[in-house]
């Protein structure tokens, strides 16, 4: 595994996703209790950055046509998506947010 820093868990609220790019890969990280997320922050459906969606538990939800997705599982759970995204391994370490891309959680190749 090859940890890398996301960013602060302080930037991120609770129940909303921030968008972010570890090396080459954009990722929304978003943040539900005490539980924190990296997906990739690309609709399935649509192409549009799902960072800037509602995150409503454990799922987000895609600003444009109303597409949801797990965030621990990456599947989609509302139409129009029926693709999954992309799901990576999460750390905080300290006050900071780690990101593993060199594979992902769910075997989804990103986008």
């Amino acid at each position: 595994m090859s940890w890398e820093r996301a960013c602060a868990l302080a930037d991120i609220a609770e129940d909303e996703a921030l968008g972010v790019v570890v090396g080459p890969q954009n990722l929304a990280i978003a943040r539900h209790g005490d539980e924190v997320f990296a997906v990739e922050d690309i609709c399935s459906h649509a192409a549009v950055a799902l960072s800037e969606g509602e995150v409503d538990g454990c799922t987000v939800e895609c600003w444009l046509h109303g597409s949801r997705f797990d965030l621990r599982t990456g599947k989609p759970t509302g139409l129009p998506a029926t693709e999954p995204v992309a799901t990576f391994p999460v750390e905080v370490r300290g006050g900071d947010v780690y990101v593993d891309i060199t594979e992902s959680l769910n075997g989804v190749t990103p986008q």
